[in-house]
């Protein structure tokens, strides 16, 4: 049988304290994650990530991930210089091998969808 997974409000869900972000360079950053679910195979996670204002390293060369902004307001800075400004309501796929900054101008809570499949 398969199972319904449902989570609620995920703007409203307690991730616990934040902790300091290791790949964070500027602004003393701290974040929290939630992961929500994992398939059998531990290839997709599903999660709520909440981060500080500053700026990080980001290194997706191992997964692609899938992000939703529900708060904040974060401009992401691709290696080759390009950059993207996202906000609350958008999405925007990271694909397998992206490498780049985050820059976070405002609190930021994400949802998250990791996958190494492909």
């Amino acid at each position: 049988m398969i199972n319904l997974a449902a989570f609620g409000d995920l703007s409203a869900l307690d991730l616990g304290a934040l902790v300091p972000k290791p790949t964070s360079y500027e602004g003393n950053q701290r974040e929290v994650a939630k992961e929500l679910w994992r398939s059998a195979d531990g290839a997709t996670r599903i999660g709520v990530w909440e981060c500080t204002v500053g700026r990080f390293t980001a290194d997706r060369t191992a997964m692609a991930e899938l992000c939703h902004i529900l708060s904040g307001r974060v401009t992401l800075h691709d290696a080759d210089g390009t950059t993207r400004d996202f906000g609350p309501g958008e999405m925007f796929v990271l694909p397998k091998g992206w490498t780049g900054e985050w820059t976070i101008h405002d609190p930021t809570r994400k949802i998250y969808i990791l996958s190494d499949v492909g």
